[in-house]
């Protein structure tokens, strides 16, 4: 193997890069990315950087040197537009065509849209980040729509700089799905009791000049609107390639997508072996994670290669909380509060599905509480094993 491409100059794509370096590949390595930034942190940008904590010399993931010690072919501020699998092409926008031997994909995502929201701003990019940021003065009128993570960290963000939010969500409790009912109860009183106007069960139907315009037809007026209602994989480039897109790029359970073609971040769906189910994962440390087995598997022999069975590990600061979850809540049959106390905001909350054990999320809780979960739950620990005379409580 004389030539690798890595698509996608992201947390994954860096991370794949870097380890097929330290595997002792020395052919070209080219890494393409369609921003004109080296290859960047993306959690900060909802948190430091749009709270100004952070400068923007303090996202990057690596230092230039560190770039430059990995001896890369690296072209920024060009995007891919197309793949032949056949010739073993990839298509860049500007006109030219990278050749390779082994093609790992990390596109990552891109925030989705809606109606009339030319002028709303999304946050994906550290651009993004900048540009709301600038808006952000005490007094401003924010409108965030969608109270999924993202928007509940910048309205968080938004309302310690100042802002009067309102926080517009579509399901009568925000999170839900993902966390539970009544942890998602108790992360949005966090936005309750700092008279941040939250409206669950509200559909926005399109952005206005004026703000938001609602179903029933009312518009709820603000100087600024952020829309943050989810994201859609990067693979438009890979429509004529042969590659089997759905809801991302479809993988086996060694990231596989093709012969001598890998996926990983964002953009990847596989076939998590230790939960058993299709997977699409938007976290940071997954990101790195499979970045580093893509590489490593394009580069083993096909006897030699490994599963990416992870346990999924995901945080979010809101406010004065520390949110974080290892394993895979969606779908979830059950939950219940093993330590702690839901009321006072620091708590440890299992999840069931089916049987075993799925998942742990804690909120205002040392790291050191919810490890040995993560162990549990990698071992496929049976529920009732689990939660036995842990005085649980439903949740």
């Amino acid at each position: 193997m004389k030539r690798i491409v890595v698509v996608g100059a992201s947390a994954a794509g860096l991370a794949a890069a870097e380890t097929l370096r330290r595997e002792g590949y020395d052919g070209t390595l080219t890494l393409l990315g369609d921003e004109p930034h080296a290859p960047y942190d993306r959690p900060p940008l909802s948190k430091q950087i749009l709270s100004g904590e952070w400068t923007t010399q303090q996202l990057p993931l690596r230092p230039y040197a560190d770039l430059d010690a990995l001896h890369l072919d690296l072209r920024l501020g060009v995007a891919a537009t197309g793949l032949d699998v056949t010739d073993r092409t990839v298509r860049l926008a500007d006109g030219s065509q990278v050749p390779y031997d082994g093609l790992i994909i990390a596109t990552g995502v891109r925030p989705r849209r809606m109606p009339g929201d030319g002028g709303a701003h999304v946050l994906r990019t550290l651009d993004d980040a900048l540009a709301l940021r600038e808006r952000l003065t005490p007094g401003s009128r924010l409108v965030v729509v969608g109270a999924g993570f993202l928007g509940a960290e910048a309205a968080a963000v938004a309302w310690r700089l100042g802002a009067h939010v309102t926080l517009l969500e579509p399901a009568p409790v925000p999170l839900a799905h993902a966390v539970g009912t009544e942890v998602g109860r108790m992360l949005s009183q966090a936005h309750l009791d700092r008279e941040v106007d939250l409206r669950t069960g509200v559909t926005v139907t399109e952005v206005t000049e004026d703000g938001v315009r609602l179903a029933d037809g009312e518009v709820v007026e603000a100087d600024e609107v952020l829309v943050a209602i989810g994201s859609l994989p990067n693979t438009e480039w890979l429509a004529d390639s042969g590659l089997a897109v759905g809801d991302g790029v479809v993988c086996d359970e060694y990231c596989q997508a093709a012969r001598g073609v890998y996926a990983a971040g964002d953009v990847a769906r596989w076939n998590n072996p230790l939960f058993g189910t299709w997977m699409r994962i938007e976290h940071r440390t997954n990101a790195a994670e499979q970045g580093m087995a893509a590489a490593r598997n394009l580069l083993a022999a096909p006897d030699a290669r490994k599963p990416f069975a992870p346990v999924p590990y995901f945080w979010s600061d809101q406010y004065d909380m520390k949110i974080q979850a290892y394993g895979y809540l969606r779908g979830h049959d059950e939950v219940a509060v093993v330590d702690g106390d839901l009321a006072e905001r620091r708590f440890v909350a299992a999840y069931r599905t089916g049987e075993r054990l799925t998942g742990v999320l804690a909120v205002g809780m040392p790291p050191k509480a919810i490890r040995t979960w993560r162990q549990a739950i990698a071992g496929g620990t049976p529920w009732t094993e689990a939660v036995t005379a842990t005085g649980t409580e439903a949740a």
